[in-house]
């Protein structure tokens, strides 16, 4: 009897140490956002829609939690939502490692690689060697081509890469192509320096440059990375062209962002009608964000939840780094012209559990008391006819908190984690920050997506959106609404989230 009973114990215990070991169990580890089993991530890539499956490629090494040689990982989903792991998509060669790039559909086999009259899908991504120079290490950075027919299942690399060659540029890299129907051929947006070239292709395989673009526009406080181009149809009917520009650093909270233009493209050249610096995302954490390829008209968006400041260094043990939610772009019309915004994808709703709804609250208040629990993930909503100071605080019982609220003084959103948990990482990253509020209705909306260590904000229909992560000793499971100023949310809900990964 004892020897049995000691011999259950030994099992327990084993089950349960196994259990805390398994991956998306971890501390901080993200339930409804992506990230990789194990081992470092960066840029998504390769973001292709085909046959029903939505494919996430990814910048990914995995014999370390920090940068290295560049793979790409892949994941795929039906529904944007719930993510199956995949085997390693492409590694690197003797042309080098596999930097960032896109992914397309060859619906008319223009590059010769399909079979049997089936669409192949075609990966353009850069090949990157390593170079040892006296002025330091660079990479000879070259682009190069991939496909499948197989439905991204197994990939072979085009014999004759790289198809674009570097005309001696220390950073010549992250190639997004896609259809330009008018012209009949293939665009490529290409991150150079600080700029952006266009190159165009009748079969993906040989290429001309266009023109350039950005030379004296937009933020230039680093290097230009993983640019996009796209069409888009304002809210007033009007169709534009969006160029989203990735750039590390120089980002408005310092550290990496991703900067967007609107104007036209006629197969040749891009030419903007904003000259200012606009971002996709006004957070710390949202980078290196692009979106994906034939989609259907819907343009989705995913970006790399981190930045550059302190992505080698944050506190997770077995893996580094998640995705942001995917978020549909739409095109707004405002007082100062064009502006891209944000939300989550409808696809969200599967995952929500029964929501809870609070009406007319004043002032300070206990909301996990009125609402009566509390999720380790969740989506919290806020209307208000007549918006004036206030703020959402998260805590726990240790004292640590982050804080997301509204300034009437500055008509600013903001987020405050300078107490929301370690920070001892990096001395830049506990820190409050804050965004320009682009509407000017008297009332507001305000959506708020609580991951285990990540916040979104989506405020005025998506018209500003900031993303944050952090890390908590423990869960903050307490919310509380404060107003200096006796503000009045005329509603406020409160749905759970389901782990994706459970």
């Amino acid at each position: 009897m004892i020897k049995r009973f000691g011999y259950a114990i030994v099992i327990c215990l084993f089950a349960a140490t196994t259990f805390a070991q398994r991956p998306y169990h971890e501390q901080y580890r993200p339930q409804i956002h992506f990230s990789p089993p194990a081992h470092w991530m960066n840029d998504p890539n390769g973001m292709v829609y085909y046959n029903g499956v939505y494919h996430l490629f990814y910048q990914h090494y995995p014999d370390s939690t920090v940068w290295g040689p560049m793979h790409w990982g892949h994941a795929t989903s039906t529904d944007l939502i719930h993510w199956t792991n995949k085997p390693i998509a492409l590694f690197p060669d003797s042309l080098g490692d596999i930097f960032s790039g896109s992914a397309v559909v060859d619906v008319n086999n223009t590059s010769g690689f399909g079979k049997n009259g089936k669409a192949p899908l075609v990966a353009i991504f850069t090949n990157a060697q390593r170079v040892d120079a006296k002025d330091g290490v660079y990479y000879d950075q070259n682009q190069s081509l991939a496909y499948s027919n197989d439905g991204g299942k197994t990939w072979r690399k085009y014999a004759h890469n790289p198809v674009l060659r570097n005309p001696n540029i220390k950073d010549f890299r992250d190639p997004k192509v896609s259809w330009y129907a008018p012209g009949k051929k293939w665009i490529m947006t290409l991150a150079v320096k600080d700029h952006v070239e266009f190159y165009s292709s009748p079969n993906l395989k040989k290429w001309t440059k266009e023109s350039e673009f950005g030379q004296n526009l937009g933020g230039h406080g680093g290097v230009w990375e993983c640019p996009d181009l796209f069409p888009l149809t304002a809210n007033d009917g009007r169709k534009m062209w969006v160029l989203i520009v990735n750039i590390n650093p120089g980002g408005p909270q310092g550290g990496s962002a991703t900067q967007y233009f609107t104007g036209s493209f006629n197969g040749k050249a891009f030419t903007p009608n904003n000259t200012d610096t606009r971002w996709i995302d006004w957070g710390t954490d949202e980078y290196a964000g692009v979106t994906w390829s034939n989609t259907d008209g819907r343009r989705i968006f995913l970006g790399w939840m981190s930045n550059w400041q302190y992505a080698q260094n944050v506190p997770t043990k077995t893996w580094r780094s998640a995705m942001t939610l995917p978020r549909e772009l739409k095109l707004i019309k405002t007082g100062n012209g064009y502006n891209v915004a944000s939300c989550p994808v409808k696809e969200l709703h599967s995952i929500e559990g029964s929501p809870i709804t609070l009406i007319g609250i004043k002032g300070d208040a206990n909301l996990s008391k009125l609402i009566g629990r509390t999720d380790g993930q969740y989506e919290l909503n806020l209307s208000s006819a007549q918006l004036k100071n206030f703020s959402l605080t998260f805590s726990n019982a240790k004292g640590q908190k982050l804080i997301a609220g509204y300034d009437d003084n500055s008509n600013s959103w903001y987020i405050d984690r300078t107490q929301a948990g370690e920070s001892r990482f990096n001395r830049d990253f506990a820190k409050k920050f804050s965004a320009s509020r682009i509407s000017k209705n008297k009332g507001a909306d305000l959506k708020l997506i609580i991951d285990a260590a990540s916040i979104e904000l989506f405020a005025d229909h998506g018209l500003t959106t900031m993303t944050a992560i952090f890390f908590p000793d423990q869960p903050l499971s307490t919310i509380s609404l404060s107003s200096p100023r006796q503000f009045r949310a005329d509603r406020i809900s409160y749905t759970p989230l389901k782990s994706i990964w459970h």
